[in-house]
Parts: structure tokens; C-alpha cells; sequence
């Protein structure tokens, strides 16, 4: 049950730590049991998963979800609910310490690594192409580790428990000594003794088990004696006259253990059940209806299989179907020990395959095993009668499969021989396609395939097989090459037809033009299909001299006509190179004669950018007026600011790059440079007057009368505390005349001296003289170098003072 469980979250894809959705599938899917054994079925919602169970990846991840407390939990809820219905027999790593504690009897079977391992392996070596002994060996370690370790329902032996070893033993002698544990356990049950020295302690002590005594020490357990398998029924000395008639019982079954069939005459036939003796202390009986319509006579002997000793009733029951498959089973595991072809009757389709009736035995027949070639109606099948192989027979879960594709397959094997030997390379034959793939298509040769990929089926292009061939259509094929150590032969169909590249520079050389069918499309380019086998490219950028095109599929569509001029052919590289631009003229070819560097034109803004506009001065022809070209003065931040798209602007030719193709445009350079002005009004030592905008701690921003323009006085040097007696008397809105100390052609800034803002009112008058003399344009370095001068002017006027007088 947790093998189906985890069967089912790897069929959904759930991840084996998602403990939560885990837990909620167990109590979501349906499990159950149909049939007895050893025709037992385990059914998954609806659906027969008694081998799928096995597989190497339901082994791998079992362990993991049987560890889960959630998931244990639910499945201990629902074995209890089947026991509740009826009797059973469960195994399982905890079923006799948490699922059934109290069971009548608990039976702890174990071997060794080595044998467990190989009895594993051969159960999967069919489904698990690969697996070797060692892997199962590793697989079986890590999950007894993980099994004995997780928290809940750990693997461990129940203290009442019996301990088989079946490392060395056959499942007919398991078999065998399970029965008398059985059998004695009855008799146990029945109030008798097994061993001697035991019924003390237990008497005086009804709860307390065997093993707790053991552990603890408890006196009066000196008499008690291992017993060994097989050795129970012994020593007859020991035994009461029940055990010695339970002796004989058990030496009578043993008669039949052989093949659990004997043969018996039909005593009566009455309307529900047949009577027959098997020579038993009492008559067996059997269902009427595993006869159908063929009742047997009273007299006649039959086989049957003992199917109970004694029911609740203390009836012997007996079974004709289970006779017929014991004998029919014997049959099949002869004919496949001897690797016999048997006749089946194909009964069903089912999923996967067919179901084939084999002597009254059913067979799964898998549907990649019903012919060498693909099958595509199946229920066409339904019905008849074949021969088939039996590769797979499963002794414990009485399984087999079939296969009538082996026979086909040995029937070809001496076509496949006899065919290799007279082939040869470039040999033209006639096959039969047997199956298309992705890659290509598998011929049938009579008996041997061959390989023709899709590369080898056409000198043109084709996208899957399938456009050229179907299935079961006779075609005329190439021997490309073939291995006969390998029974590989590879196949080809264009090289039945002249190669087009053959003498390709001469049908299409260079410059001529060519017209061709669109074939492909990538963002690259297109393909041009020029002739059957024969492609030529062209690139996106041989699509037009002057369209910005981003993807071909602006321009062409799948199947579309196109002329093109060969611009190139490598017959080595099998590439043609095309061109639609070329034929038609260049543009950029006299582009400085129609656009001379310096000249005004006139364009239309078409795309505006963070960094400038794109302005289209022709179809085709577009420049770019950086964002510095739009103003001398103003400072732009975003083109859209000056500009916008559609309008007509004058713009002047700046720079034109033939190479890389592009024009160089600017708005600003239509007028003079206004700062070139500045330069001269503004000189070094002369008077500038304007309005105080803004006082910063970098230094006082003032307006020019001249448009956006501004002066500076510069404060960054100066400390804070002489910075307060600078600005002092400093308003914004004020206006402020004083005297200019630098020009900066880098920021286009008129620089004005900050000493002057210390000056007094008669200070500022006669600096206004003394810049208005030749002598302003020399620089005067800082207040004192302006007093200084003051003084100096001062002393020069008082001699011509006294000369006047």
C-alpha cells in the first residue's frame, strides 16, 4: 500500500519533503485487492499497478514516504478496515508491531543482504534494463537504514514474533514451515503447551511475555529450549496424542505439497457444489461454477487443487480452476524453459498492450511487442489467434509476458544476414518505411532496417520527415554505408538526383540578379530558397540602405517572392549571400554634395531621445542634433523641452560620416555664439552690474542685463565667519555693480571679485574711476592691492594740485 501511494506522487509530480500534500494524497487515492493469490492484484484508482509497484523508482522513494507519521497513520487505518471484513494475511516492515499487534500469529521472515538482493534483482532486471546486484544491494541497505531508523513504526521484530531464515530456503520449503507454525499455533491458541519450563512463569505472570522474562532475569526459565525450524514435531516423547494426530495430518499434507494438486473421483454433483474424494478423511468440495457448462460424470476422475484443509465449517475445499492453472502454468514454464513458441488467443486490448490467453492462462502482451514495426489499431488484433515467444514468466506473482515481435524478429534474422553480405555502397534498393521519427525515418530493407535521416532524404530544406514519406510507402533508396559487426546501415535519398551545387557559380554568379521563395526568417535574416537544395542569405543589413529595419518579418512573410543581386557564392561553404538594397542606388553616395558641411537645411523632427533629436532631412536620410547643439545659453535637460515630434526645424550641417553612415546636425549654430560678445564686454577689470538672484554658501549668483546669463561672486574659500561680512549688506532682488575678476568660457560665467562687496560707498566710486582708465585692464590683485592703488592716485593728483595753484 505505500509502494501505490508513492507510485502516485511520483506520477503527480509531488516532491518526496512536501510531508503536507503527501499526507493528504493517502487519504485522497483508493487502494484495494482483487482476486487471490497467487493471482493477486493490487488496484490503484481503478487501475492494475501490481508490477509498476516494483520499480526501481517506486524502491528508491518508499522508504521516505513510509516515514512519514501522517501517511503511516492513514494507512494503519485502512489495513485495520480490511481485516474488519475478513481474515487476512498481511506482510509488511511493521504489520506484527503497530498495524495488527494482536495478531494471531506473527511470523518475522529475514535472509541475508546477498540473497535478498538477488531475489530483488531478478524481479526487476526485466523492468530495469542495466540494474545490476551491487545497485539493488545498495538500494535495499539504504532503505533498511531508513527504515529502521524513522520515528515512526520503525522496522523492528515483534517480541512474540517467530524468526524465519529463508536465506537458504526455497519458497515451496518457506512454505512448508510456515504451515506448522500455523498449525501449532492453533493448537497453542487451544490452551496447549509448546515448550517445557514456561507454563510456571506465564501463570504467575499472564501479561508479562517470554522475552520481557528473559530480559529481566526472572528465575524459573532454566527448562526453556530453543527449538529449530523443522525440529517442532520431533521429538514425539514430548508431544501429546492431539500432536501426534497433528503430526500425521501434517505428513498428509505434505503428500500434496509437490504441486498442491492431487487427483479425486467425483462422488455427487448437486446444484451449487461438486463432491469429490481425495482419499482425506473427508470429501472436498467444489464450486459448481469453475466447471461452466462441462460438468464432469459421477466416477470420473479429475484433478483439483486443495485450496483449504478445513474451512470454518471443518470442510475440505477444493479448486478445478486452480487445478487447470497449476497444470496449464507447469506447461507455460516448460515451453519457456525450452524456449518453446506457443499458440495464444489475443482476448483483449487493455492499456499498454493486449491480454492473450495461453492454455487458459492469461498473458500480457506489450504493444511495442506485437510487430516489428509500429502497431496504429490495435483492436485490429482482438481476436485472432498468434504464435508468440514468452520472454518474461514471474514465478511469485504468476505473471507473464509475451512477445510475437521476437518470432518476426528470428524469422528476419536470416533475411538480415543474407542481405548484409550482398549489399554494397551506393547500391540503389527498394524498402518499405517502417517508422518516421524526428530525425529521420527507418527503412525495412526485407528483413533488415536502415537509417535515413532527414538530412540525407532531400538537397532542399525540410522540417520533418513526414512532408516527404508515410508509413508502408515503397521507396528507392541509396547504401550511404553500413556495418555489418553492427547491422547498422545508413540510407540516403537525394543523392539519387544530381547535387544543384554541382557548377552553382556558374548558374548564379556574382552581381547577377536572382529571384527566390522565402523559406525561413530569423532575426538575423532571411533564407531565400533559389532552386530545390540550393539557399542563399540575406542578411538584415543588406535589406535597404536606409530603413533602421529590426526584424525581417517587418518587411517579408514566409513564402513570399523576392529579387535579390548574388553578392557572394562559396561553393566550399555551401553559401550564397544576397542583397536587396543593392539594386537600387546608394543614397549616401553623394550625400556631401547634397548636404555640404556648414550649409542650413531643413528636416522634420522624427524620434526625439534622452540625448538628442533624430531630425529626417529625406526618405531614408536622418541626422541627429545632440542635446548640447539645441541653445548657446539655455541649459536643456530633455530635447522635448525645445522640440517636438513632427515639426519642421532649420538645423545646420555640423559633420557628415560616410563610413559609419551618419549626419552630425545642430540647432545653435544657426546664430552667433552671444558668449563670443560677452568675452568682449566683459573683460578682466571692467564694471558688471546686475541683480542678485540667489546667496549660496558657494558664493553669490547674479543676473546679467544680457538673457541667461549669469555672474558669480565666489565664497568657497572663504571660511564661514569672514563669509557673513561678505554678505552682510547681500539681498536677493538686489541690484549689485562690481568689478569683474575672471571669465569662465567652460560654463560661459562672468567671475566677479568678492572684495569689492567689502568696500565702502567712496571706495566703490573711485573703483568705478580707476576701471574706466587704462590702467583696469590691468588685474588688481585683493582689497589691498585696491587700496594701494587708491593711495597711489591719491599722491599723483596732490603735485598737480600745487602747479595749478
Amino acid at each position: 500500500m505505500y509502494r501505490a501511494l508513492t507510485l502516485e506522487m511520483i506520477r503527480r509530480q509531488i516532491d518526496a519533503s512536501d510531508i503536507e500534500t503527501i499526507a493528504g494524497l493517502s487519504k485522497e487515492i483508493d487502494i484495494s485487492f482483487q482476486g487471490a493469490l497467487p493471482q493477486q492484484r493490487l488496484i490503484l484508482n481503478g487501475e492494475d499497478v501490481s508490477e509498476e509497484i516494483r520499480s526501481q523508482k517506486v524502491d528508491m522513494l518508499v522508504s521516505a514516504v513510509s516515514a512519514i507519521p501522517q501517511v503511516r497513520d492513514e494507512m494503519l487505518k485502512q489495513q485495520r478496515q480490511m481485516s474488519e471484513k475478513q481474515n487476512v494475511v498481511l506482510d509488511g516492515r511493521d504489520i506484527g508491531t503497530v498495524v495488527f499487534p494482536n495478531a494471531d500469529l506473527k511470523i518475522f521472515l529475514v535472509a541475508n543482504l546477498e540473497e535478498r538482493a538477488r531475489r530483488r534483482w531478478l524481479e526487476m532486471r526485466d523492468l530495469t534494463p542495466g540494474l545490476t546486484i551491487e545497485a539493488v544491494k545498495e538500494m535495499l541497505a539504504h532503505r533498511d537504514k531508513l527504515d529502521s531508523s524513522r520515528e515512526s513504526a520503525p522496522l523492528m521484530m515483534a517480541d512474540d514474533a517467530i524468526k524465519l531464515d529463508t536465506t537458504a530456503l526455497t519458497i515451496a520449503e518457506q512454505t512448508e514451515k510456515i504451515i506448522l507454525y500455523i498449525m501449532e499455533n492453533k493448537k497453542i491458541k487451544k490452551g496447549e503447551r509448546m515448550t517445557d519450563g514456561v507454563n510456571e512463569t506465564l501463570t504467575s505472570n499472564p501479561r508479562k511475555s517470554v522475552s520481557e522474562t528473559y530480559k529481566n532475569g526472572t528465575d524459573g526459565l532454566e527448562n526453556i529450549r530453543i527449538i529449530k525450524v523443522g525440529d517442532i514435531l520431533e521429538n514425539e516423547a514430548e508431544i501429546s496424542a492431539d500432536e501426534n494426530l497433528m503430526d500425521m495430518y501434517s505428513k498428509t499434507l505434505n503428500r500434496f505439497n509437490a504441486e498442491d494438486c492431487v487427483t479425486g473421483h467425483v462422488i455427487r454433483v448437486g446444484d451449487r457444489e461438486v463432491v469429490v474424494d481425495v482419499g482425506l478423511k473427508s470429501e472436498g468440495i467444489i464450486p459448481i461454477d469453475e466447471f461452466g457448462a462441462r460438468l464432469p460424470e459421477i466416477g470420473s476422475e479429475i484433478e483439483v487443487y486443495i485450496d483449504k484443509m478445513e474451512d470454518d465449517h471443518g470442510q475440505l475445499i477444493l479448486s478445478k480452476r486452480k487445478a487447470d492453472f497449476l497444470k496449464a502454468w507447469e506447461k507455460i514454464r516448460n515451453d519457456y524453459s525450452n524456449n518453446k513458441t506457443v499458440e495464444g488467443y489475443i482476448v483483449k486490448r487493455i492499456k499498454g498492450g493486449m491480454v492473450v490467453d495461453l492454455y487458459g492462462v492469461e498473458g500480457f502482451l506489450p504493444g511495442s511487442q506485437i510487430d516489428v514495426r509500429p502497431i496504429t489499431d490495435f483492436d485490429s488484433y482482438v481476436g485472432k489467434t498468434m504464435p508468440f515467444k514468452i520472454v518474461k514468466l514471474n514465478e511469485v506473482r504468476k505473471n507473464i509476458v509475451v512477445s510475437h515481435k521476437e518470432i518476426i524478429e528470428e524469422q528476419n534474422k536470416e533475411d538480415r544476414e543474407k542481405l548484409l553480405s550482398q549489399i554494397k555502397v551506393k547500391q540503389v534498393i527498394p524498402g518499405r518505411v517502417k517508422n518516421i521519427t524526428d530525425f529521420g525515418a527507418f527503412i525495412d530493407l526485407g528483413g533488415l532496417d536502415g537509417l535515413l535521416h532527414i538530412t540525407d532524404m532531400s538537397w532542399g530544406k525540410i522540417n520533418h520527415p513526414s512532408e516527404m514519406l508515410n508509413i508502408d510507402q515503397v521507396v528507392d533508396v541509396m547504401i550511404i554505408d553500413y556495418d555489418i559487426e553492427k547491422q547498422r546501415v545508413s540510407l540516403g535519398m537525394k543523392q539519387l538526383t544530381p547535387n544543384p551545387w554541382d557548377n552553382i557559380e556558374e548558374r548564379y554568379p556574382k552581381d547577377a540578379v536572382v529571384k527566390g521563395k522565402v523559406v525561413s526568417i530569423t532575426n538575423y535574416g532571411l533564407f531565400v530558397e533559389l532552386e530545390k537544395g540550393v539557399e542563399g542569405l540575406i542578411h538584415i543589413s543588406e535589406l535597404s540602405w536606409t530603413q533602421n529595419i529590426k526584424h525581417p518579418s517587418e518587411v517579408y512573410r514566409l513564402g513570399s517572392t523576392v529579387e535579390a543581386k548574388v553578392l557572394s557564392v562559396d561553393m566550399q561553404e555551401r553559401k550564397i549571400s544576397l542583397g536587396v538594397k543593392q539594386l537600387l542606388p546608394d543614397p549616401w553616395t553623394d550625400i556631401l554634395k547634397r548636404y555640404p558641411i556648414g550649409s542650413q537645411v531643413k528636416g522634420t523632427v522624427r524620434t526625439i531621445k534622452q540625448y538628442g533629436a533624430f531630425v529626417e532631412l529625406e526618405t531614408g536620410i536622418d541626422g541627429l542634433v545632440h542635446i548640447s547643439d539645441l541653445s548657446w545659453t539655455q541649459k536643456i535637460r530633455h530635447p522635448k523641452d525645445m522640440l517636438h515630434t513632427g515639426d519642421e526645424v532649420n538645423v545646420a550641417v555640423l559633420d557628415i560620416n560616410t563610413g559609419e553612415r551618419k549626419i552630425s546636425l545642430g540647432l545653435k549654430q544657426l546664430e552667433d555664439d552671444p558668449w563670443l560678445a560677452m568675452r568682449e564686454k566683459y573683460k578682466p577689470g571692467s564694471m558688471a552690474k546686475g541683480t542678485v538672484i540667489k546667496v549660496l554658501d558657494k558664493g553669490v549668483i547674479i543676473k546679467l542685463p544680457e538673457e541667461n546669463f549669469e555672474a558669480i561672486v565666489p565664497l568657497h574659500e572663504v571660511s564661514k565667519r569672514d563669509r557673513k561680512n561678505y554678505i552682510r549688506n547681500i539681498r536677493p532682488g538686489s541690484e549689485i555693480e562690481l568689478r569683474v575678476d575672471d571669465i569662465n568660457d567652460e560654463e560661459r560665467k562672468v567671475i566677479l571679485t568678492r572684495d569689492d562687496l567689502l568696500l565702502n560707498e567712496e571706495e566703490k566710486e573711485i573703483a568705478k574711476v580707476i576701471a574706466s582708465q587704462e590702467i583696469a585692464s590691468q588685474k588688481i590683485e585683493g582689497l589691498e592691492g585696491l587700496r594701494a592703488q587708491l593711495s597711489s592716485d591719491e599722491q599723483n593728483k596732490e603735485p598737480e594740485e600745487e602747479e595749478e595753484a
